[in-house]
């Protein structure tokens, strides 16, 4: 059993549903962090974070999630308040885990505004 900590990073140049990460054949992903900047300094931008699993049923994270004006923000870390799964606005530690062929996708409410870091540990 192999263990690799890399990332995935894109820059969403158009409004449509965008493929972040797919997880690879015979591997177990564990997402610790979804880092989103917004580099527009005139206007805020939202987020939308998906789940696909291997069926192609599609699973909401995150829905139209404010990313301010030139600013960054942590939509989905463990242990962070600001996490994706955390509702209550309480810290817990609960990384997101993902299955073989699922797949992140995400979606921006203006072209050209956001950059998306996801940070993963894959174990194959």
């Amino acid at each position: 059993m192999a263990n690799t900590y890399t990332n995935y990073k894109a820059i969403l140049t158009n409004t449509n549903l965008t493929t972040l990460y797919t997880i690879p054949a015979e591997t177990t992903a564990i997402i610790k962090s979804i880092h989103v900047a917004n580099v527009d300094t005139s206007n805020d931008c939202e987020i939308s974070v998906f789940l696909v699993d291997s069926g192609g049923t599609s699973y909401t994270l995150q829905k139209s999630r404010d990313i301010e004006k030139g600013s960054t923000q942590e939509i989905l870390a463990a242990g962070n308040t600001s996490q994706i799964s955390s509702d209550s606005g309480t810290a817990t530690a609960t990384p997101l885990v993902a299955k073989e062929s699922e797949i992140i996708k995400i979606q921006a409410e203006n072209a050209n505004d956001l950059h998306v870091v996801l940070s993963v540990l894959e174990i194959t």
